[in-house]
């Protein structure tokens, strides 16, 4: 599995640059690689995010997640999520699952993980626990 130069300068893009809210990759089978399949610009919210991801088909999905600190200081922090739908194809979970640990290394300055199989493990309030 191959990630290509592009979708490695998306991911910088959104870290560094702030240009996009969000990138969700797939993995294309024929050509062996993870291509960025949608971006979300910086005004796009967690619900758009969460509408554009496929009910039935496994993704990577980068989030780059502001919130608010208890001294009330503007933060950001950047989460990887695997989405791996229950009812996705076996072999799209195989893929995905074998494949997440080595892109996740590919995309350095990812603060947090979270692999949901469902809406509810990855909603709003489960961003704000883990970045608090």
């Amino acid at each position: 599995m191959d990630v290509p130069e592009h979708s490695k300068d998306i991911f910088l893009e959104l870290q560094r640059k702030k240009v996009y809210r969000y990138v969700i990759f797939k993995i294309d089978e024929k050509k062996k690689e993870v291509v960025v399949e949608k971006t979300g610009g910086p005004a796009e919210s967690y619900d758009d995010f969460m509408a554009v991801l496929p009910e039935n088909d496994c993704r990577y999905a980068v989030y780059d997640f502001d919130f608010v600190t208890s001294e009330n200081c503007q933060k950001s922090k950047i989460f990887f999520i695997a989405w791996s739908p229950s009812s996705s194809r076996i072999r799209a979970k195989m893929l995905y699952a074998t494949s997440k640990d080595w892109l996740r290394r590919e995309l350095d300055g990812v603060h947090y993980v979270i692999q949901a199989t469902d809406p509810t493990e990855m909603d709003l309030e489960v961003l704000r626990d883990r970045a608090h």
